[in-house]
């Protein structure tokens, strides 16, 4: 082997080259530069130096005279094990090694420095290697002795379960011989009495004359009759006894005759002689009367209905469902399907469980006046929010992105006039399905109209959500204060919708107001006020609380929060609230101000903290009685919703077709995630209503709170763009997200979100050619030409007609040929292009049928951008 310079050794080792030249040098060594080559014995003199130099004893740098080396093997004994169900026994054994190899030279030197000791050592090796046979072979032994103590008990365990079930088995087959003797006896006795003239046959004459004690014993019999003993069923000639129908029914002797077990419940051969079988047939089906609750798995129906798994599935199949034994199908689906077999269906009743939380609680007292809850309703920039800032003497809109509300805001006022609930709503398109929350929850709607602007869309919709939650209607006509103020426009546009003011005959009152001076504010909660006094509103104020979930967040300190809306009874700190398939217990209690509260009570909002997760936007909440019932409850319902969830996803032959046609059809897979749940619903149904026939949105997940390192890896593995709506993506995520190359965007305001989904879904539909005529020319005469065949005069009569375009020949106004133009001319020059009014010749390429009176039209096929709409 080559050695190293002193240079690459000096790198190797740390040091400068000089310094290890000085070294080499002490150690006897002269080398002239740093390019010399090391040789192994000199690196060794030179740590033999260092080492002396150091005061350290020399090293030893032989090569050991013995090696160790050590080895565990875990190998598997497979014991098989009796009784019945059961497989093999694994057994593992653990076998430890060592070895010790050692250079023959110095086992040569020692055998003649000590012959003794050599022979003494061998005789302790293979010792050791006896013992450590004998150890696995014993620990083997082990093994087998528990597997076979194993198989022993469970042999015995069998043969006690066999002898117990052969008692069994007697002592049943004894009961039923003396049960078939009574009943003998007494059908002898009621034929007997039946029938006084006919003489009672005897049974056993043999045992009248045989004293008490006496065993009898068994007459001989001619072969005739024990060849009729032993067939399997001996039908008595006398009357049979009468039975309930539907049995299985036998006569006097084939219950005497004494069979085979195997053939004991053989059916009975017709016999000779006209005499009758021992089965009575089924009169007529059976029809069962089921009850079926939302879904059914079809396991579950087939036996309920008595009938094959097979037989239930058929029949949907016939009904064009495809499924499994072990799906669910919904209600109607399993109505039908036990129609079609013969039998019927019915819903069944409401769980006990359910019943016992939604029972009425007889704490909660009787029934007092409570405060009413207002929902502000209306168009988008029609002054809602600031209207109930002014009200309240806050500056909500202010803090609103954009300007706009995007979440449902409750709120208690302390008037003069008394205490008011108001809940404000979006106005924007996106958020439908808050308002109409808020119009189910809410006991007035105050309407709130520009005077400005009149009825715009979103106006109309707060319209139709009130009358559909049936409840009265309030016009707010807001900035009054501006010039061009109109309300009798406003009062014109309403009357279209049936909205009649009070001074038109109508029952709506319309108050004029400014929410930027504060005019009519007192006149809209005095009508607020008279208007809660016709209704007469009232609540438990004691009891169990129940209300309405209005809103649901993901904080990242306090875990989920929900804003709900108390509307009877009385909510506690600790109380055990259920929502929807969410439960928790109450830890804090907040007002909308942010500050702590004990209890709640009816037309009250709360920001309650301590749920399990975050419930839907809209839910029910109720306060049950302890843990145990919440989460029974809970996890009920969310059984339920799994069975509904996957019922609907059941395969349809209409589907199946469906999704053959749509092969070529794009989809946007999406991952939205909110700061609240309602915000979460509106974009998610938005963004899915931006889809077309050409391409889909699909939302992978949609949830509340920041975007999670999870959240990350799914959008990266559907290959989704993440959207997050007022909440952000922490280090991981963003991380994830970086390397799968995912995009994810930010907004604050919903319609910047759907806008650029929107652009980036007509991105995605790419272009289409579409054809644009440019251009109309007259045939007036055809001429003959030996080069191009027929040459059709022509007078450009519309556009302008180019050579290198494709044209088409039609004949009253059909189109007879398509191609391209061989030649256009001007006279006898060449051109590009004849416009409008000027004459020329048309030669047309591989046609030459062209007449007079003929219609040559150009045109061009451009690319066209494709939209959403197209």
């Amino acid at each position: 082997m080559a050695g190293v310079t002193v240079e690459k050794l000096a790198t190797v080792l740390g040091v400068s080259p000089e310094r290890l030249l000085e070294q080499l040098a002490e150690a006897g060594m002269k080398f002239g530069n740093a390019q010399q080559e090391v040789s192994a014995t000199q690196k060794v003199a030179l740590l033999e130096h260092l080492r002396s130099a150091h005061g350290k004893a020399k090293a030893d740098l032989k090569a050991p005279s013995q090696i160790t080396l050590k080895r565990k093997t875990v190998s598997e004994i497979t014991v098989s094990q009796s009784g019945p169900g059961r497989g093999q026994k694994t057994v593992n054994v653990e076998v430890r090694q060592k070895k010790i190899y050692v250079k023959r030279s110095t086992v040569a030197e020692a055998a003649e420095a000590d012959p003794e000791r050599e022979a003494a050592q061998r005789l302790l090796n293979e010792s050791q290697l006896r013992r450590e046979s004998e150890d696995i072979a014993r620990r083997e032994a082990e093994a087998r002795r528990l597997a076979d103590e194993d198989r022993q008990r469970e042999a015995e365990e069998q043969r006690k379960r066999d002898r117990e079930e052969s008692e069994r088995r007697a002592t049943e087959e004894a009961e039923r011989v003396r049960e078939e003797e009574s009943r003998r006896k007494a059908a002898e006795e009621e034929r007997s009495k039946g029938d006084p003239n006919k003489p009672k046959k005897p049974t056993r004459p043999e045992a009248e004359d045989k004293p008490r004690g006496h065993k009898p014993t068994a007459p001989k019999r001619a072969p005739a009759a024990r060849e009729l003993a032993d067939e399997d069923v001996v039908v008595d000639e006398a009357e049979p006894a009468p039975v309930a129908s539907g049995q299985l029914h036998l006569s006097d002797h084939a219950r005497r005759a004494k069979k085979k077990s195997h053939k004991r419940f053989a059916a009975p051969e017709p016999q000779r002689g006209g005499r009758d079988h021992g089965f009575s047939r089924p009169t007529a089906p059976v029809v069962r009367d089921v009850e079926v609750g939302d879904t059914i798995v079809v396991a579950e129906l087939a036996q309920k209905l008595a009938v094959k798994a097979p037989e239930v599935i058929k029949a949907l199949m016939k009904l064009g469902v495809f499924v499994t034994i072990n799906q669910s199908i919904e209600h109607d689906t399993a109505v039908l399907v036990a129609e079609e077999l013969g039998h019927s269906v019915k819903k069944s009743g409401a769980k006990d469980l359910e019943a016992d939380i939604l029972s009425h609680d007889p704490s909660a007292g009787e029934a007092q006046h409570r405060p009413p809850v207002v929902t502000i309703m209306g168009h988008v920039d029609h002054g809602k929010t600031s209207l109930l800032d002014h009200i309240r003497r806050t500056r909500v809109a202010a803090g609103e992105a954009g300007g706009i509300t995007q979440h449902i805001g409750a709120y208690h006022v302390n008037t003069k006039k008394g205490i008011i609930t108001f809940l404000d709503t979006p106005g924007h398109a996106a958020f439908t399905q808050m308002r109409a929350r808020g119009a189910r929850v809410t006991d007035i709607v105050v309407l709130v109209v520009a005077a400005d602007d009149g009825v715009m869309p979103q106006t109309i919709e707060a319209i139709n959500h009130a009358k559909a939650a049936k409840v009265p209607i309030i016009v707010a006509v807001n900035k009054m204060d501006k010039h061009e103020a109109d309300p009798e426009r406003v009062k014109q546009g309403l009357l279209q919708h049936e909205v009649v003011p009070e001074e038109y005959g109508g029952d709506v009152q319309f108050v004029p107001v400014s929410a930027k001076t504060g005019m009519g504010i007192d006149n809209l909660l005095d009508a607020i006020l008279v208007q809660s006094e016709v209704l007469e509103l009232k609540a438990a104020p004691k009891g169990r609380a129940r209300g309405t979930v209005v809103e649901s967040t993901l904080d990242k300190g306090r875990g989920p929060v929900a804003t709900v809306l108390v509307q009877s009874g009385l909510l506690k700190k600790g109380d055990i609230v259920l929502s929807g398939t969410q439960w928790g217990r109450v830890r804090a209690m907040f007002d909308e101000a942010g500050r702590q509260i004990a209890e709640a009570g009816p037309s009250i909002p709360a920001v309650v903290v301590g749920l399990q997760g975050t419930p839907n936007a809209g839910d029910d909440f109720l306060v049950v009685a302890d843990e145990r019932a919440a989460r029974d409850a809970a996890a009920a319902r969310e059984l339920r919703n799994r069975d509904v969830r996957l019922a609907k996803q059941s395969t349809k032959l209409d589907d199946l077709f469906a999704q053959m046609g749509q092969g070529d059809v794009q989809t946007l897979n999406l991952l939205v995630k909110a700061d609240v749940q309602g915000s979460a619903e509106a974009l998610r149904e938005s963004l899915i209503r931006l889809g077309t026939d050409q391409i889909k949105v699909n939302i992978i997940a949609s949830g509340v709170g920041g975007i999670t390192e999870s959240d990350a890896t799914l959008a990266v593995a559907s290959k989704a763009v993440v959207i997050g709506f007022n909440v952000r993506a922490d280090a991981q995520a963003r991380k994830v997200l970086q390397e799968g190359g995912v995009e994810i965007n930010y907004y604050s305001i919903i319609y910047e979100a759907i806008d650029h989904v929107r652009k980036a879904l007509t991105g995605m539909l790419g272009t289409e050619t579409r054809e644009q005529i440019i251009g109309l020319a007259q045939v007036r005469d055809v001429f003959r030409s030996s080069k191009f065949g027929a040459v059709a005069g022509c007078m450009v009569t519309e556009g302008v007609v180019k050579r290198n375009k494709p044209i088409r020949v039609l004949r009253d106004n059909v189109v007879v040929f398509e191609g391209e133009l061989e030649s256009l001319r001007r006279f006898k020059d060449v051109v590009e292009e004849v416009r409008n009014g000027m004459e020329c010749g048309i030669a047309v390429k591989a046609y030459n049928d062209v007449k007079v009176g003929d219609q040559i039209e150009c045109f061009d096929r451009i690319e066209v951008q494709r939209t959403l709409t197209s």
